[in-house]
């Protein structure tokens, strides 16, 4: 955590490195989202610094593919299954990150273990890798999701009369965890990093890494992967995210003041959180694993069928990240 210590140096620095291309023929121009979380990085400083034409990356995840506000978006393998139900030529293209979640509680809630867990309130964003994350750390403790109370995110607080809305707080959750609206909180990095900062000797920290990490991908379509020029493009931009991963990983500061202001957390928060999430780069090995695993659980709390292996299978294609890889 020591570039925490300069963070103020880092609003004039966010280098540019961005690659020329080797045929020096323009890119179709793409659209990418993503979900604004420690886990976008490398996606936001691709757009930023490594890519050859600078993108903006709004707010996302891979219904702004189905909707054709992106042809790119990053999210959840979670969402991922869902979204697919109905728009199968989805594909996930590149792991971006795998993180690392943790359920925070407080200990004046009487929880110092899982099991204490059950009868409590959690608050947690239904139907999304933090509730898998939830539910998999439940079932290790032998309990359920119905053992517990699930909470929904708290709604903003509404403006003042005659002001406009200010806008929502990226720290709902661990607010009201801060407040005892709720005793534990399952969400994204950092908020349960700030969650442990507000309660300070209150906080208590569940986590098992072997019950489940996210794996946060980048999805496209497969029509647009058929088509050589929209695919040159992507596979360009995937090899920029790569790029982009291993300049993180040798050196996060240059790159930190860039993600704040995107994200909307601090750079010293963002330092608190970067420990729980890696950059991997390629498809996870166990991609197909964790999608049959995660999709008997999705398709119980929908309320369907689930689908097979081979089904599945088709939703990964690795062939774009190994392309982006080779490229020079």
């Amino acid at each position: 955590m020591a570039f925490i210590a300069i963070a103020g140096l880092l609003l004039s620095s966010c280098a540019s490195t961005q690659p020329p291309l080797k045929d020096n023929a323009p890119l179709v121009p793409i659209k990418v989202a993503g979900a604004r979380w420690i886990e976008l990085s490398p996606v936001l400083v691709a757009a930023n610094s490594f890519y050859p034409q600078k993108l903006d990356v709004p707010s996302g995840g891979v219904v702004s593919i189905t909707s054709g506000a992106a042809d790119l978006a990053t999210n959840a393998e979670t969402q991922l299954l869902r979204e697919s139900v109905a728009n199968p030529d989805l594909r996930i293209i590149m792991t971006v990150s795998e993180s690392f979640y943790r359920l925070v509680a407080r200990r004046s809630a009487g929880i110092s273990k899982l099991s204490d867990l059950k009868g409590k309130r959690v608050l947690v964003p239904r139907l999304t890798s933090a509730h898998y994350y939830l539910s998999a750390m439940l079932r290790s403790a032998g309990l359920t999701d119905d053992d517990v109370t699930l909470v929904s995110m708290p709604a903003p607080p509404p403006a003042p009369a005659g002001q406009p809305a200010s806008p929502p707080s990226r720290f709902r959750s661990a607010e009201a965890l801060a407040r005892g609206d709720v005793d534990v909180i399952a969400t994204f990095e950092p908020e349960p990093a700030v969650a442990v900062n507000l309660l300070g000797k209150d906080a208590i920290v569940l986590q098992d890494r072997k019950v489940y990490r996210e794996a946060f991908n980048l999805n496209a379509r497969g029509k647009d992967l058929a088509d050589p020029e929209k695919r040159r493009a992507i596979v360009r931009y995937v090899r920029a995210v790569a790029d982009a991963s291993k300049a993180l990983k040798k050196d996060p500061k240059p790159y930190l003041a860039h993600i704040s202001s995107v994200i909307g957390f601090s750079v010293e928060q963002i330092g608190w959180g970067w420990p729980e999430t890696e950059f991997p780069v390629r498809v996870i090995p166990d991609m197909l694993d964790v999608l049959e695993t995660e999709e008997v659980w999705l398709a119980k709390v929908s309320n369907r069928a689930p689908r097979g292996r081979a089904e599945l299978s088709r939703l990964i294609d690795r062939s774009v990240v190994e392309e982006a890889l080779g490229l020079k």
